[in-house]
């Protein structure tokens, strides 16, 4: 049996892409005769015919290897059907891509929004099998996408390391972690790495409670409080306005959300405060075991679908055992954090504050 299959990585990069894209190849090589074409920069490359057609000594060394060696890039879902200066249907010009090439299967890794493109295609007739990842672990239909423990242990070494430094000086010091609209990653890193608050985009916060932290902290000889922020995070007030009216407020008084409450805090409570954005640190780097060892469970999976013809599925871990949703069942659904999640009590139950009393 030859399989003749096409892998493209979306998005925004994360660690564990390589490790997935070995876990595919790896297990097709071994179960059947198996064909990888390497499409560049996720669907850019599937509309523009930009391919490569691999080797196996390709996929040699890179389980360790962070970032994706198929290129990455952002195509909005938003855009796939529309047609722009360029007189391209994107649609179809990734249908004659896949024809043109004659692949059995496509498989896809990247996020949300690569999920709905995935889902897409695979309404128009044809072979996808997703593979969930994003450090915002916001996939809905998984426990836990590739690429969010590598990002947490990176942010919870940042925690760590202002741990120190806030504890020697006194101050404020307020973390700024990705999630724009999930708080996943804050609120894990944030209990990792011993925050006595956490923000997150789910639960608008008022500054005032934050600033009862803040002020009891420094009453019982703590001289420092360390915030863990999501870049989502939003206060009562800002939670009220819609999307593009808070991002105008930001974008004008030149906040990002750690500055934001650093400076609220300043007037408020005259604390010295100060914000740190470790950015684009997060997704960098190797993955960590735990990533290393899920990619390649997902990419092993993967192919075992591909062996058996099961299409228009993402792969998913669910408790101990990794096994697959439909494309149509969790394509644009997002996973946000639950307010009632045991995290969030664990977390209350320790005196983290979320902001809210």
């Amino acid at each position: 049996m030859k399989r003749r299959i096409g892998i493209l990585t979306s998005g925004g990069d994360c660690p564990g892409l390589n490790a997935a894209i070995r876990g595919v190849t790896r297990a097709a090589y071994e179960m059947f005769d198996a064909e990888i074409i390497g499409i560049h920069d996720g669907y850019r490359g599937l509309i523009e015919g930009d391919y490569q057609e691999m080797k196996r000594s390709d996929f040699s060394g890179i389980l360790t290897l962070g970032g994706t060696i198929l290129g990455t890039a952002r195509t909005p879902f938003r855009n796939m059907r529309v047609i722009g200066e360029d007189k391209v249907d994107k649609v179809a010009a990734m249908k004659k891509t896949y024809k043109d090439l004659k692949l059995d299967c496509l498989v896809t890794l990247g996020g949300n929004g690569t999920h709905k493109t995935a889902n897409l295609l695979s309404q128009e007739g044809l072979n996808v099998i997703g593979l969930p990842k994003t450090i915002d672990n916001d996939l809905y239909g998984t426990d836990f996408t590739f690429g969010f423990h590598t990002a947490m242990d990176i942010a919870t070494d940042v925690i760590d390391r202002i741990h120190t430094t806030a504890a020697s000086h006194g101050r404020c010091m307020v973390i700024e972690i990705m999630g724009n609209k999930a708080g996943w990653l804050t609120l894990y890193a944030g209990v990792a790495g011993g925050a006595d608050v956490i923000l997150i985009p789910e639960i608008p916060y008022k500054i005032e409670n934050v600033a009862k932290v803040v002020e009891a902290r420094a009453k019982s000889n703590k001289g420092f409080t360390i915030i863990a922020v999501a870049e989502g995070a939003m206060d009562k007030e800002e939670a009220k306005m819609k999307k593009k009216e808070r991002e105008a407020k930001r974008a004008a008084e030149h906040f990002s959300a750690s500055a934001y409450v650093a400076q609220q805090l300043r007037d408020l409570v005259g604390v010295e405060a100060r914000s740190v954005v470790p950015g684009h640190l997060q997704r960098g780097g190797a993955p960590s075991a735990y990533d290393r060892v899920l990619s390649t469970q997902f990419g092993v999976h993967a192919a075992e679908l591909i062996r058996d013809g099961v299409f228009g599925v993402t792969v998913a871990l669910k408790g101990n055992e990794i096994t697959h949703n439909r494309l149509s069942d969790i394509a644009g659904v997002p996973k946000l954090v639950p307010e009632e999640h045991q995290m969030i009590t664990i977390a209350k139950n320790i005196g983290i504050s979320f902001g809210t009393k």
